[in-house]
């Protein structure tokens, strides 16, 4: 039997940066990748839906807060509802997934309210890996009723290990397995190449391939 290729769309705002990028490093790994506009609202064709780095709407009032409003987020609660498949977060992307209340706390201004641009190093699923960040709003907080579900539910997969903008717990990344929703601050779709001299990107979709196909398989869609 043929294997099915992997559906992906990603979601486009006015100001969104990293569309391109996010799709050169899907169709890297064979993915099947479109473009969804802001005001679509049919998403339950893709196994995987994105929310790439950017400035949408210009981040006006605080990043992501205006895009938490927008046709095609109020619409992510229904993909995400039916458990159709894996939404995930970039950046500006993690940012409206909290504003959204999709994933629990909040990203704010960096501790040294200046924006970052540079390599990170961080513990990815018990092992060391290095990716771009590039943010202004990418201080994680959360209250300590809510950093202790993180922990116990092990939402938590990637940290920081030299913390560069005072993230709560070190924490860079959640992963909310029951409902298939990724927050990630860090780019690994700017790390996929060999050109850039950086491929540790490649690890993390590895693993969201990983996991789309396992839910395919037990769906008995593969």
């Amino acid at each position: 039997m043929k294997a099915q290729i992997i559906k992906t769309g990603i979601i486009v705002f006015p100001g969104t940066n990293c569309d391109l990028d996010t799709k050169r490093a899907c169709e890297f790994f064979g993915w099947e990748t479109d473009f969804i506009w802001h005001d679509e609202t049919s998403l339950n064709k893709y196994d995987v839906v994105f929310l790439p780095g950017g400035f949408s709407y210009g981040d006006y009032i605080r990043a992501g807060r205006l895009a938490r409003f927008s046709p095609v987020v109020m619409a992510l609660s229904d993909y995400v509802n039916k458990k159709r498949g894996f939404l995930i977060g970039i950046c500006n992307g993690f940012q409206i997934l909290c504003e959204a209340k999709l994933l629990p706390g909040i990203l704010s201004v960096n501790d040294n309210t200046k924006f970052i641009c540079e390599e990170a190093d961080l513990l990815f699923e018990n092992k060391e890996i290095t990716l771009p960040i590039a943010h202004g709003e990418g201080r994680y907080i959360a209250d300590e009723k809510t950093l202790q579900e993180i922990k116990s539910k092990k939402m938590d997969f990637l940290k920081y290990k030299n913390n560069p903008n005072g993230s709560a717990k070190d924490i860079a990344g959640l992963w909310d397995k029951e409902n298939n929703i990724i927050g990630i601050m860090p780019h690994p779709e700017r790390a996929i190449f060999a050109e850039t001299g950086n491929i540790d990107g490649r690890a993390f979709f590895e693993m969201i391939e990983a996991a789309i196909k396992g839910k395919l398989l037990s769906t008995g869609k593969i």
